[in-house]
């Protein structure tokens, strides 16, 4: 048996068409976690969050990079735990990465790392965490809600901003907000922050990691509505 990550593939292959077009310098960051959470039993992670794998990819090979993340039951461990289907989760930052800015930011942490005695930092992951970290284009601003209900958050938000530019993506523990902001109307735009992000349950804001359509989120399936 093998761990499943992709657990709806029409979800997900709508999703990546969705998804905004690569332009040369740029790349998708995508992150695998065990998260303790997801799992009503004990299941020995120590860590709400344990990164199990991260790549990077551009848009054509998403599904088949999600695709070879099903690797057999038990290969994927967490501080010597194995890692139970249940705990997993996939995510993707929506925003494009810059890999010319990465670069740059690499060599910096680079210059800065050879300056100090060795203290057990990896190359790869440090350069990683840069494209991570190096937004190419802001397309979306996320927002996560949880803990509250969708049909009444959603009443409130659309007194704030042009309904056209919102993509409602549902998780197991609520919603993620996407708003494009190339469609945000010019009335709304110096209001809608401070108003929307001012609504109750909303927790993280920004460029943000969301979970992936069609894949696993501890047991549920996340979706566009």
């Amino acid at each position: 048996m093998n761990y499943k990550i992709i657990q709806n593939e029409t979800l997900l292959r709508d999703f990546i068409n969705w998804l905004p077009t690569l332009e040369r310098h740029e790349t998708y960051y995508i992150s695998l976690f065990a998260r303790n959470k997801y799992e009503q039993t004990a299941n020995g992670l120590k860590a709400d969050k344990a990164q199990l794998k991260r790549f990077t990819t551009d848009k054509k090979n998403i599904f088949d990079k999600l695709k070879q993340l099903e690797v057999e039951l038990g290969a994927y461990k967490a501080g010597g735990t194995i890692v139970s289907q249940e705990t997993l989760a996939v995510y993707i930052n929506p925003n494009p990465r810059d890999l010319i800015k990465a670069t740059k930011q690499s060599l910096i942490k680079f210059a800065e790392l050879i300056t100090r005695d060795y203290n057990g930092h990896n190359p790869h992951q440090e350069v990683m965490s840069e494209i991570q970290k190096a937004c190419s284009r802001k397309v979306f601003f996320d927002l996560d809600f949880d803990n509250v209900s969708l049909e009444n958050t959603m009443q409130e938000v659309k007194k704030y901003i042009n309904e056209d530019c919102l993509t409602v993506l549902k998780t197991r523990g609520g919603f993620h907000l996407l708003i494009e902001l190339s469609k945000l109307d010019k009335t709304y735009e110096k209001t809608w922050y401070k108003n929307i992000t001012s609504i109750e349950g909303c927790d993280i804001k920004g460029d943000n990691l969301i979970p992936i359509v069609g894949c696993t989120q501890g047991g549920f399936i996340p979706h566009f509505i």
